[in-house]
């Protein structure tokens, strides 16, 4: 009974480690099959196919931050998910990956005073223009997650691409760990804010200190209105 159970829970893992496999595959196929969209002048083997995501856009204090990967096809970096689905762990031992492998990556923060001033959606638009152009790349194809933004000719918009085409799901690691990381030093300047923990979304604890201590310069006042009970002590 014992050896059939473990022959069992054997076969499991092999079909949960298939199924993964296959999974991170045909984010790789998603991402080649664009490659015939390119120039007449380059073969599907030689196109540059970058992909764009975003991180922080709905967070109230702290940078909205792009990055832009240009990933090959091969080899394949086994894992690749939307940042959202990984733990922390995982994240930074993929994000090492894919600077190990990618042609190139660019990255743009957009600051909280400069999300005042322009909104959102032009900060989108600018930041994701900046990241392209710190890849010092000319793409045959840029792939982006969400809705089209207009910033290359050979733009394509996929509505949750993080999770669907390997080099956005690159880019969305990415620019996890690097805001991530950036929220954690701010942590250090601002510990009342656990930035650390909440990095800068509003959790329970954040709101809590935003209405017991006011702003920071790193918050995004056209996003704490309703939060604010003290004028900023900062």
């Amino acid at each position: 009974m014992q050896v059939k159970h473990a022959l069992a829970s054997a076969r499991r893992r092999y079909d949960k480690e298939q199924a993964e496999r296959a999974r991170v595959r045909a984010m790789y196929e998603r991402m080649e099959a664009f490659a015939p969209t390119a120039s007449s002048d380059s073969s599907a083997s030689s196109t540059i196919i970058v992909g764009i995501d975003e991180v922080g856009r709905g967070a109230l204090a702290g940078p909205l931050t792009v990055c832009a990967v240009a990933l090959p096809a091969d080899p394949i970096i086994w894992g690749l998910n939307d940042s959202k689905r990984l733990t922390p762990h995982k994240r930074e031992l993929l994000a090492a990956q894919i600077s190990a492998r990618a042609l190139a990556i660019g990255t743009a923060h957009v600051e909280p005073q400069r999300i005042d001033e322009i909104g959102m959606g032009a900060a989108v638009r600018f930041a994701m223009a900046q990241a392209l152009k710190d890849t010092q790349l000319e793409p045959d194809v840029v792939l982006i997650d969400g809705n089209p933004v207009h910033i290359h000719p050979k733009e394509h918009c996929i509505v949750k691409g993080d999770a669907q085409v390997a080099c956005i799901a690159a880019a969305s690691i990415v620019a996890k760990v690097t805001r991530d990381a950036l929220m954690v030093e701010y942590d250090a300047k601002y510990p009342q804010y656990h930035f650390a923990h909440s990095k800068g979304y509003g959790s329970a604890e954040h709101i809590a200190a935003i209405k017991a201590y006011g702003l920071t310069p790193l918050h995004r006042v056209s996003f704490c209105g309703n939060f604010l009970e003290t004028p900023s002590l900062f």
